[in-house]
Order: C-alpha cells, then structure tokens, then sequence
C-alpha cells in the first residue's frame, strides 16, 4: 500500500500480492482493511482483468453514446420497471439534485417478478436490461465485464473477511444464489455556466462494494477524507475501488461508506467511466462480523434522511426511488408514499 501526504491521494493496492506466498499475501489482506478503514477508497491494480476487454469495453460504451438520439431513447429507462435502460441528460438525481451526465444502466438478465406474486417489492427490481438492437456488441461484452469482475469483487471479500478475523467465505452465501450487480456506464459531457456542474452529486454507494473503471486521462471523481475533498484521477490499468454502505453494516462501522462525487468536464471534454456495483441476492442478509478486540468498530453511520437496511433488496430499492422518481411514478406509484 503507498500514500502520499503532500497532496493526498488514495492508497494503491496491488491484487496480485494474493498469489506471492502467504506472508505477502497477509501484508496485502493488512493494507486492504487499513485503506478500507482510514479511506474507503483505493486503486486496485494487478487484478488481472485482460486489457484486451478493458479496451473492448471502453470501444463499445463510447459506440453506445455515439448512437443517434432516437436509438438510445428507444430503450429510455422510463419504460423498465427494473429502471434498466437509457437515462437522457438530467435524467437522475443525486440528494435531490441533477446529474449532468447520460447512461445505461445494466443488470442481471433474469425474467420480471410478478408484482402480485411476492411481498417484498424490492423483488420488483429483477428483470430483464434494454439492449440497443444496432450494438449487439455492448450485451456481449458487458457480459464478460461483469463475470470478469464478479470473481475480482469476491476474491476482495474473502480477503477482508481474513483481515477482519473472520472465515474466508463468511460473506459467499450471499452471493451464492442470484447475486444482484449493476454496471453503470456512464458519460459526463462538458459544461460550463461558467463553473462545471454536478456529474454525480456527494453520495455514498448503497451495496457492498465498487469497481470502477474510468477512461485513462479523465479527471473529476473527489473522495472526501476529513473534511476535504481528495481528487482521484484515473491511474493507468487500475480499478478505484470503494466500499458501500452493507460493508459498513457488515463491519459495525469499521469500514467506512465514503461520500464522493463527480465533478462533470468543462465545454470541449467529455468523460465516460464505468461503475459496477457488487451487491448479494436482493433478498440477502449481510453477515454481522465480530470483530477481534483490537479493532475498535464504531457503529455505523446514521443519518434519519438516508437510513440503511440491512437486507440488500431495500437498500437498493431506496437508491433507485430517489435517484429516479419519474421511473417511479410511473412504476411504484404504490410506494409513493
């Protein structure tokens, strides 16, 4: 793990340290949980994610946005009850505000729950994506992205689960039966009035943890440390990774949900990043770790506007209302209240 204090910038981690010998690989199981404790935030390279589909992806999320306007409206997210789909500029909010940014939003191909059929309903979320029916490509690849960083996103698990004292596959079973990921891909187009404006508005992330990928050169995502906001530019072949708000649940708060942003590109940039978001099966529950004595847990965080629930299905449901309330008008109308 490397810091620098003069500016801060966040700890860097190497993945492939796992494979080195098992002293290494406790060193580097050491590092993970201290980064995740002090910063909720790191660089992960040696994760071993094929740069071949790393260029592959990018390709295919820029064809994406380069799609005539009518083709990406054509899969507009307000048609999905899964708020899958296409989201136009403006179209999601962060605490209330807007997001200057276009996306698609991607989750597991699973058939629709019907609503009359189950009493949780954040059951409703599962169903099928929208696809551009012009770029087969982006189903294809963004397939292999997601097992790619499925496997990176549970071998992390399994190594916090070792730092923190616990069995290495205390959190598997979670995952085991339908896991519920999202990948984000996601365009800042430039702006400028004349100061930028809010890519994504400060926030924490809602599951377990993210893996995101942001195109080489583009500045603007800040992780706030004490206070102050810390810019985390792109480093070359790595992944920023960060914890959401079920690992802190997991941890009694020893392990932080940072709050961060995006700051959108002025006029004549834009900038695409991918985030993909590690959550277990919508109906589970995140195992309560112990802790040994020497970590000192501090309690999660609690906020009366942003409570957070242990089962996975209502922390996500919460996110997506709020980020999406023209998607919930028209779908949850029922949950209006």
């Amino acid at each position: 793990m490397t810091t620098n204090s003069s500016p801060l910038t966040l700890p860097v981690l190497d993945l492939s340290r796992l494979d080195r010998g098992e002293a290494e690989a406790a060193a580097f199981r050491t590092d993970l949980r201290e980064a995740t404790h002090e910063f909720g935030f790191f660089y992960l390279t040696g994760h071993g994610v094929p740069a071949a589909l790393v260029e592959r992806v990018m390709r295919t999320s820029r064809a994406f946005f380069d799609l005539p306007e009518d083709e990406k409206m054509s899969i507009e997210n307000l048609k999905s009850p899964h708020f899958r789909g296409y989201t136009r500029v403006g179209g999601e909010l962060t605490q209330g505000k807007v997001d200057w940014r276009e996306q698609i939003d991607i989750g597991p191909e699973r058939a629709a729950v019907d609503p009359a059929t189950t009493t949780e309903d954040y059951l409703r979320l599962e169903g099928p994506n929208q696809w551009p029916s012009t770029l087969p490509a982006l189903q294809e690849v963004m397939t292999e992205w997601r097992d790619e960083l499925n496997a990176v996103a549970l071998r992390l698990m399994r190594a916090w689960a070792l730092s923190l004292g616990a069995d290495e596959n205390v959190f598997d079973a979670a995952f085991a039966d339908k896991p519920f990921t999202l990948i984000k891909i996601v365009r800042y187009p430039g702006k400028s009035d004349p100061t930028p404006r809010q890519g994504v508005g400060a926030h924490k992330d809602s599951g377990v943890l993210t893996l995101l990928f942001v195109e080489p050169g583009k500045d603007g995502l800040q992780v706030e440390k004490d206070g102050a906001w810390i810019d985390a530019p792109p480093l070359e072949g790595a992944f920023v990774v960060n914890i959401g708000e079920l690992l802190e649940v997991a941890t009694d708060g020893y392990l932080k949900a940072t709050v961060h942003r995006v700051i959108s590109p002025l006029i004549g940039d834009d900038r695409v990043s991918i985030p993909f978001f590690f959550g277990p099966a919508l109906d589970a529950t995140i195992p309560l770790l112990t802790l040994p004595p020497e970590l000192d847990a501090p309690g999660i965080t609690t906020d009366p506007e942003n409570p957070i629930f242990t089962t996975y299905g209502e922390n996500a449901l919460k996110s997506r209302l709020r980020a999406h309330p023209d998607v919930a008008a028209i779908h949850y109308a029922d949950l209006a209240e």
